[in-house]
C-alpha cells in the first residue's frame, strides 16, 4: 500500500439536505473521524458502538485536511490498508447517519449516495487542493473567494481563523483537533502562518490565482 497517495473525499446530503445542524452535530463527526479511524473497531448493526479489544489503534486512512460545511463534507486521505478509504467511509458514513437519524427522530438515506472520491495525482492539484478543502469555509460568509473577488482579506482570514471545522487551524499554528490530522506532508507546502496566510489572500483576491484554484474541482 502506497501511503502516500492523496484521495480528496467528499459527500454531501441526500437533496443537498443540511447534514450538521449545530455544534453537536459538528463535534460528534470530527469525534467519529476519530473512532471510526481503527480496524479494530466493528461497526455491527445491532450494537454499532461496539469495540473489539485487541490493543493499539490500527488506522485506515491518515487524515491530511478536512472540512466540515452544513450539507457537505471535504476530506484529504491516504490510504493506510488495502481499501483503507472506503472501509473508513463505510463506517463513518454508517455511523454518523445512525446517530443524526436517532437524535432528529428521522429514517431513510442521509447521504447522496457514494461519495466522491479525487486521486491526487497532478502537482498543481497537490499544491491548491489543502487551500481548496479550507477555503470552503469562505462560502457562509465571503462566497466571492472562489472567483478572486475578496476586497476585505482581512475579514476573512478572521473568518477562518473564527471557523473550528476545520483543519485550518492546526496549520496555522492554533491547537484546535491536533490529534484527527496527520500533518508532517502538508506543513512543508503551506509553511509559516505568515506565508500561508499570504498565499490564501493571493487565491481569495485575485482572480487568475483563483481560477487556477478552482481548476481542481
Amino acid at each position: 500500500m502506497d501511503e502516500t497517495e492523496f484521495f480528496h473525499v467528499l459527500n454531501r446530503g441526500v437533496d443537498k439536505r443540511d447534514v450538521m445542524m449545530d455544534d453537536r452535530d459538528r463535534v460528534r463527526f470530527i469525534h467519529d473521524f476519530f473512532v471510526f479511524n481503527d480496524q479494530t473497531f466493528a461497526l455491527h448493526p445491532a450494537q454499532p458502538d461496539r469495540r473489539e479489544e485487541s490493543g493499539a489503534r490500527k488506522l485506515l486512512v491518515r487524515i491530511h485536511a478536512f472540512c466540515l460545511m452544513p450539507n457537505h463534507f471535504h476530506l484529504l486521505l491516504s490510504p493506510l490498508i488495502e481499501n483503507g478509504i472506503s472501509l473508513f467511509m463505510q463506517k463513518l458514513g454508517m455511523g454518523y447517519a445512525k446517530y443524526f437519524n436517532e437524535r432528529y427522530d428521522r429514517s431513510g438515506a442521509l447521504w447522496q449516495g457514494k461519495y466522491k472520491r479525487i486521486h491526487i495525482e497532478r502537482d498543481e492539484h497537490f499544491q491548491y487542493i489543502p487551500f481548496y478543502i479550507h477555503l470552503n469555509a469562505l462560502d457562509l460568509a465571503f462566497p466571492e473567494w472562489r472567483t478572486g473577488g475578496v476586497q476585505d482579506t482581512r475579514g476573512a482570514l478572521d473568518f477562518l481563523q473564527s471557523y473550528r471545522w476545520s483543519s485550518h487551524l492546526d496549520y496555522s499554528g492554533t491547537r484546535n483537533f491536533p490529534s484527527i490530522t496527520h500533518r508532517e506532508e502538508l506543513a512543508p507546502l503551506l509553511g509559516s502562518k505568515r506565508r500561508y496566510e499570504g498565499e490564501i489572500v493571493n487565491i481569495i483576491s485575485d482572480p487568475d490565482i483563483a481560477a487556477s484554484s478552482m481548476s481542481i474541482e
